[in-house]
């Protein structure tokens, strides 16, 4: 698979490319709906499939007083297109100039000029250029003229048509870190650095580890419990994962992600890991005494070990 930067140089020359558009936030089933589509249409032409992406998110700059929590990072974008079967992505810079372009142009200057596509493979209600003026009978205009097919993929054919990032992004400030995986066909994720805390859960008898997420941008899931899995390398382990602010022993109101791995004692300090959200247990509470947290702990432990041995 080749990934590229458009407008720099290097897109390469494809076979009868077809192509699609978008942010792909999360890349979730909606989306992956529309991947396959272009693939099949990639082999039915004879060409090869691509993704036409954009860095950063555009909301971040049509909109920067809001500040965008993203569901997957680029590189973790990345792979997950790559792993839907498609050939080859271009990652787009996204800034002012580019989103002020108009509808015409973006179609002409941008789509055509940079990849001269085969075929363009748009979901439904598609809008693009300055003001959203853009749409699918403007590029089937273009497509007339400059020998590419245009297919719409309706709603009813995009299954679970209402997932949207947004969607996800609100069941995750919930915590309902289930329902956000049923929408995305896989556990959220967040990958990041280990690194050192106060060691304190060793003397609980629950050795944490500490996460720094790579991404500053990156959504994190509602404080509370979880229980989760561990991937170290290419192995998963079973996991109970706490976000919060460590009322019982801490003032000072910092966020800490930490993750206790079952039946686990490698050293992992500075390595890069990922956490997979799989269902949260409860809300993060104080408690009076260390033997009451040590308890909560043990109980934490029970119903963890419970759900991932049911999912």
């Amino acid at each position: 698979m080749a990934i590229f930067h458009p407008g720099i140089g290097t897109t390469p020359p494809l076979l009868k490319p077809v192509l699609t558009i978008g942010t792909f936030d999360g890349v979730h089933l909606g989306h992956r709906q529309i991947l396959e589509q272009v693939i099949h249409y990639a082999n039915k032409m004879g060409g090869e499939s691509l993704v036409v992406t954009f860095e950063p998110h555009p909301r971040k700059i049509l909109d920067p007083s809001h500040s965008l929590q993203i569901l997957t990072p680029l590189q973790e974008k990345l792979e997950l297109i790559r792993a839907s079967g498609i050939q080859h992505i271009a990652v787009t810079p996204f800034n002012l100039e580019f989103a002020r372009q108009s509808a015409d142009a973006y179609v002409v200057d941008f789509l055509v000029n940079e990849f001269q596509p085969a075929m363009v493979v748009i979901g439904y209600d598609h809008h693009f250029g300055q003001d959203r003026k853009g749409d699918i009978q403007l590029l089937q205009k273009y497509g007339l003229e400059y020998q590419f097919e245009v297919q719409e993929i309706p709603a009813h054919m995009i299954r679970d048509a209402a997932i949207s990032s947004t969607q996800i992004r609100e069941a995750l400030k919930k915590g309902a870190v289930f329902a956000a995986a049923q929408m995305l066909g896989r556990p959220y994720s967040v990958t990041g650095k280990v690194v050192k805390g106060q060691q304190l859960g060793r003397t609980l008898g629950y050795p944490t580890i500490n996460l720094q997420p790579n991404d500053a941008a990156q959504l994190i899931p509602a404080q509370g419990v979880y229980a989760a899995r561990v991937r170290i390398g290419h192995q998963l382990h079973d996991a109970m994962l706490s976000i919060g602010t460590r009322p019982t022993v801490s003032n000072s109101g910092q966020i800490s992600i930490e993750a206790t791995i079952f039946d686990f004692s490698q050293d992992l300090y500075d390595q890069e890991i990922s956490v997979l959200f799989i269902q949260r247990i409860r809300s993060e509470e104080k408690y009076d005494s260390l033997d009451a947290l040590k308890a909560a702990l043990a109980a934490d432990e029970i119903a963890s070990r419970f759900l991932l041995s049911q999912s």
